[in-house]
Parts: structure tokens; C-alpha cells; sequence
């Protein structure tokens, strides 16, 4: 099947446009210029940037644990198998040495962009990396169909997937991980005794070293590399791929300047100081790489860890300050042989260099963030088992995007909404300072035509009037004052229901989600059914709000919830604005930090309804964390999502994303 890159939308493979969006499946536009490109293509034909999807593919032969490459001839005859190709479909296959533009595999999907090394080039105990060029990349991959149908039981799981290499099973394990640095697979089939993997293509991605290597690079950032380090640590060791970490080319850095991996090697015992024996900078990786595995004969400790951080120090010829230097001497030593004991020094570390931060937080103008092994947050306390490091966030960027639509079978839409944001940015050399605020307002209204859309429209613009003269420079504003602003709106709309002299359902009223952004402090207040979502790298799509309906309200009584929304009023709105006066109006206001890259998503219930939301925050939500995704495309996909799940009700989202980083600075 493909996969529509826009509406995500499954459609037979002969299709040549989407059959529920119209977007075409045959070619894509160029990022870079806007032409339309074929999606088999590696370089627009107008301006020649790459556009093509690229992928990262890893070749060794079968049971050499990543570490044996074929001879020319076995890799010449990895697509022919013995007649079927990995999706189980017959094809011819080349029998010579693939060149460069030959195909991977016999379905010709997977185009070689170098020729493979040839036999006398490739030594034993090696594999190939190399990039290759995705010709039908909105073609769900085998390996994708397999492990979805295994996620849905459509066939029998007894805990090792078979049809899948032992190269892949690692990226696998760990598919969910890709948060802290895990690169995902794409695709894995073996045949021939060959075993191919393919992953994110990161050999363009900044090195590790690069950033020790740059002046303006604080000890903060560096203690908090290490940290995230320790981390992969811990997921590596689960598949006995720690020795990844223990490459110079394979440490990267994402867009956020994350520690993460290019591939996984699978362990191998170590030499006599600890670590594998690759003293010398790191080069730029060629298109093709024949990559050698050492041989050793030591297990893996955290002393590994200790010696790749002092040949960082000694490659980057930077200064090994004071703490570090004693914590590097103490591995050394063996005086901290437990993860644990590495994470608890780590975490007095970079207490030492906050104190500036923690007199802010003393005072109030400033949270720590937490970062914790199991991706949890908790307080800082003496005793605590899980060790913690303690680093305040700034703000990177704030944007976003909002779209309101009438479905398809209301003849006026009642729903209205309201963004208004301020950005500063103050960006030099070796530092960027970003500050920010943001308004954000979303109102369903109801009470028919000339009720709905007036309430909605009316509470918008009361609220955006508060504001514009009760925010302060810098500065979140108090539950007291966003009480005050609610209630000003629910009194705007009253008086008028008042003045009109309108009565039961004549009357008008809107219901209410409002976000407010101060830098990294966000303020949310609702009064009825419109929601708001959060999404976080580390977790899934949260509900921030609760509605206020009769259902939920006997639900927060103990009734269970089948029960409760059995009632013919269970959806029925126990407070809205501007029916009743404010003795009738509560909202819940709440306050949080944002601690981490986050999506907020404001939702009326043409959106929401029927856990709309809950079944498709995987293919609609979490792609916008991306930088480079659009955001206005994202809230558009999301509008055409409901009108096709949904569609009986008017329609309308925003969504905002916040990217956030370590304040390094504050060191």
C-alpha cells in the first residue's frame, strides 16, 4: 500500500493520487525551489538539492554478529535469494557486483548511490555502511507491515519476530527510544547468508567532537552530554549494543544538540585500557564505509565510558576543569563502578555549577528541569534512589499554527479562535536568546445562528483586550487574573443574552480552552468540552483538560464510566460562558513548566470526539515535533482527520510547538 505523505491515508499501490486528499504519489515538491520532483529522484532537476529519501544501509553476513562483511560475489548476489525478494515476491536479480545506480534488493527499490568496495578492498571482521536512495519511499516497508500486524496480534508473537536478521533486532528493541538518540530502521530482510539493515541516514549529522571542539561550548553543555551518555548506556546494555557509544564517527548530534547514535554495534570485549583503540580525530564519513570491528578481550565497564570522555577532552584539546577531572580520575581508579554512582556525581556537578540558578529558584524567577534515568520527573530530595541531574531550561523557539473549519454538515460555523504571540531574539556568535509569549484561545459556541458565532467571537476578543493590558514584560500572569479575564467574557455574553431577552437554548454561550506562554511557563484555563492535549518526546498524547459534562462529572463522583455516559444528558455541558452569571462559572486553571521539546494541541469537539485524537496522535502529532515540519500543514491534516472520521460538527485546532534546551549559560 502507499501511504499519502499528507493525510496519511492507505491507498492501493497502482494509485497515482491520493484517494482521499488528491495529493499526488508519483512526485513530491522540492523544499528548496518548489518544483515538482519524482519521488525516485535523489536531486530536484531545477535546482539540485537532494530531496530524494535517503536511507542508512548496514550489509554483513548472516551469523557474524555485525562484524563480517561479504566478499564481492555474496554481495553481488544479495537481491536473488532463491527466487523471492524480502517482501516474498519473485523477481530477477543481478548476479555481478552492484555499481553504483544497481539495486539493493529485486523489487529495484533500494538504489546503490556508490558502487560497493570490491573483494580485495573489504578485509574480514568488517561490514558495509553505506547511503542508499528509497525509490517508492511512500511504500510501507516490509518490516514496517510485520511488526504492525505483531503489534496488533494479527498473528502469533512469542517474543523473537521471526523473517527478521539479528542485525535488526536491536533497532527494534529499541524503536521506541528514538527520543534519546536511537537512529530507527526502516527496513531488514536477509538472504544469501547476507543480513541488510536500513536506518535514518545520519552521516550528515554534526559530530560530538565538533561541538567539544567549539569555543563557545560551556562545561554545562558538556556534563549534560555526558549525562544523556549514561542514558544510552542503559538502553544499550538491554541489547548489548554499549560498545556504540565507544566509536569517535558514531556520536552524534541531533537538531536539538542531543547526543545521538548514527548506528548500533553489538558488544565486543574490550582491550587492556578499557575502550576500542581509535586515538585519531574523527574524519568526515565517506558515501561508502567499510567499518571494522576490533577483537578484545575484556567485558564492557563504565571505565569504557570514563576513557572515551578523556580522549574527548584530548581530540577537542580542551581544558578538563576541576570536577570533571576528578570524576574522570575517580573511573579511572575504580572508585565509581555503578551507573548509579556515575549519575549521583554527575547530578553534584552540575549542582556546583547552578548556584546561580538556584538562588533564581529560591526567589521564584526560575525552575530546574530534571532529568532522571527512567525519563520521569520528580523533586530533588536527599536520598532519592534515582539519581538526577538539575539543569534550567530556556526557551529555543515557540511556534505556531491554527485552522478552523465548518465540517461537512453545519451550514455556519460557531467555533472561533485567537493567537497572538511575541518573540524576541537576541542571537550572537556563541549564544541565542529567545524570549517569548503567546495567546492562545479557542472557543465553540453555541445558540444557533447569530448565538454561537457572536459568543465565540465575543469571548475571544474580551480575553485578548484583558491581556494586551494585564500582561507584564517577562512575566506569567496569576490565576487571579486569568479568573478575572474569564469572567469579564462570561459577562459580556450575559449582559447581551440579558439585553435580547433570551431564554433556554436561545440563549448564547461558547465554550472555552485558553493557553498562556511565558518563555518556558505555560498557564491553561478551560470551561467546557474544549480540550487540550500535550505531547512530549518521552510519552504519549496526555489530556490536560476534563471536560465539564454531566458524564465526567459523575465519573469524578465514582460512577464508572460505562455507566455514567449511559445517561441521555451524559454529554450535556455543566458550565459554559455566558448563559448564567458568574456565580455559575468556575474554570479550572492550572499551571505547568515546560521541561522538555513539547506539542500542545487546542481542540474543539468536532476534533476530539469519538478518540480521534487518542487513535491517530502517532501519524498526525508526533511528526511535527520536527523542525522542518510545517506546522500549518500539520493543523490541516488534522482538519481534513476529523472531517473524515468526524465531520458532524464544526472543526478547529492550533497547534503549538515548543522547543526547549539546557541553559548553559547560567554556568
Amino acid at each position: 500500500m502507499l501511504i499519502c505523505p499528507h493525510c496519511k491515508f492507505e491507498n492501493p499501490d497502482a494509485n497515482k493520487f491520493c484517494q482521499r486528499c488528491g495529493t499526488s504519489l508519483i512526485d513530491r515538491v522540492c523544499p528548496n525551489c518548489a518544483t515538482h520532483v519524482p519521488v525516485n529522484a535523489q536531486f530536484c532537476q531545477n535546482c539540485n538539492a537532494e530531496c530524494g529519501t535517503i536511507w542508512w544501509a548496514i550489509i554483513a553476513k548472516e551469523g557474524s554478529r555485525g562484524g563480517v562483511t561479504p566478499s564481492a560475489q555474496e554481495v553481488g548476489n544479495l537481491g536473488r535469494g532463491n527466487g523471492e525478494d524480502h517482501g516474498g515476491k519473485g523477481s530477477s536479480s543481478p548476479t555481478l557486483p552492484l555499481l553504483q545506480g544497481s539495486y539493493l534488493d529485486s523489487q529495484q527499490r533500494y538504489q546503490l548511490l556508490e558502487p560497493l568496495p570490491t573483494e580485495e578492498d573489504i578485509a574480514t571482521n568488517t561490514l558495509v555502511c553505506m547511503r542508499v536512495l528509497d525509490c517508492q519511499p511512500y511504500q510501507v516497508s516490509p518490516l514496517a507491515a510485520m511488526l504492525e500486524n505483531d503489534r496488533k496480534g494479527l498473528k502469533s508473537s512469542s517474543g523473537d519476530i521471526g523473517g527478521i536478521p539479528s542485525l535488526a533486532k536491536p533497532y527494534i528493541a529499541l524503536r521506541s527510544q528514538s527520543y534519546l538518540g536511537i537512529p530507527p530502521i526502516h527496513d531488514a530482510w536477509e538472504q544469501e547468508n547476507m543480513q541488510v539493515v536500513l536506518i535514518e541516514d545520519r552521516s550528515g549529522w554534526q559530530h560530538l567532537l565538533e561541538l567539544w571542539r567549539e569555543d563557545g561550548t560551556s562545561a554545562l553543555q558538556i556534563v549534560h552530554c555526558f549525562y544523556q551518555m549514561t542514558q544510552l548506556w542503559v538502553l544499550l546494555e538491554t541489547v548489548n549494543c554499549r560498545q556504540s557509544l565507544l566509536e569517535w564517527s558514531n556520536l552524534r548530534l541531533d537538531e536539538d544538540q542531543a547526543v545521538a547514535l548514527q548506528r548500533l554495534y553489538v558488544e565486543k570485549p574490550l582491550n587492556e585500557d578499557g575502550v576500542l583503540d581509535t586515538d585519531t580525530a574523527v574524519p568526515q564519513p565517506p558515501e561508502v564505509k567499510v567499518q571494522t570491528m576490533i577483537q578484545q578481550d575484556q567485558p564492557l565497564t563504565i571505565k569504557a565510558l570514563g576513557v572515551v570522555w578523556q580522549r574527548l577532552f584530548k581530540q577537542s584539546q580542551r581544558t578538563q576543569f576541576g570536577s570533571i577531572l576528578q570524576l574522570l580520575g575517580d573511573i579511572e581508579l575504580g572508585k565509581i563502578q555503578t551507573l548509579t554512582e556515575l549519575q549521583s556525581c554527575l547530578q553534584a556537578i552540575a549542582t556546583e555549577m547552578q548556584s546561580s540558578a538556584t538562588s533564581d529558584r529560591q526567589t521564584g524567577t526560575a525552575s530546574p528541569t530534571i532529568l532522571q534515568l527512567d525519563g520521569k520527573e520528580e523533586s530533588v530530595s536527599r536520598g532519592d534512589d534515582m539519581p538526577t541531574i538539575v539543569l534550567p531550561m530556556q526557551l529555543v523557539s515557540l511556534e505556531n499554527a491554527g485552522l478552523t473549519d465548518v465540517g461537512r454538515q453545519r451550514d455556519h460555523n460557531e467555533d472561533y479562535f485567537g493567537i497572538e504571540t511575541q518573540i524576541k531574539k537576541v542571537e550572537l556568535p556563541n549564544s541565542l536568546c529567545v524570549n517569548a509569549s503567546g495567546l492562545y484561545i479557542l472557543c465553540d459556541g453555541m445558540g444557533g445562528h447569530a448565538g454561537g458565532e457572536v459568543a465565540s467571537a465575543l469571548a475571544v476578543n474580551t480575553l485578548q483586550q484583558y491581556f494586551q493590558t494585564h500582561v507584564r514584560s517577562n512575566q506569567l500572569v496569576t490565576e487571579k487574573e486569568i479568573r478575572e479575564a474569564v469572567g469579564q467574557a462570561n459577562q459580556a455574553i450575559y449582559d447581551i443574552n440579558q439585553q435580547e431577552a433570551r431564554s433556554g437554548v436561545g440563549r448564547m454561550g461558547t465554550t472555552l480552552v485558553l493557553v498562556l506562554i511565558q518563555d518556558t511557563q505555560v498557564a491553561v484555563a478551560h470551561v467546557g468540552d474544549s480540550r487540550l492535549y500535550r505531547l512530549t518526546r518521552r510519552g504519549e498524547l496526555e489530556q490536560v483538560t476534563v471536560d465539564h459534562e454531566v458524564g465526567q462529572r459523575e465519573v469524578s463522583r465514582g460512577v464508572e464510566k460505562s455507566v455514567a455516559y449511559t445517561r441521555p444528558d451524559a454529554y450535556q455541558l455543566t458550565q459554559a460562558l455566558g448563559p448564567r452569571d458568574e456565580n455559575f462559572i468556575s474554570p479550572d486553571v492550572q499551571f505547568f513548566e515546560v521541561n522538555e521539546d513539547a506539542l500542545f494541541l487546542l481542540a474543539s469537539d468536532g476534533l476530539s470526539d469519538n478518540d480521534l485524537l487518542e487513535n491517530h496522535w502517532r501519524t498526525h502529532l508526533e511528526p511535527l515535533f520536527n523542525s522542518s515540519a510545517n506546522l500549518e500543514n500539520g493543523v490541516s491534516n488534522l482538519i481534513d482527520l476529523a472531517n473524515n472520521y468526524n465531520g458532524h460538527d464544526n472543526i478547529t485546532a492550533i497547534v503549538i510547538r515548543v522547543k526547549v534546551r539546557p541553559n548553559t549559560e547560567q554556568s
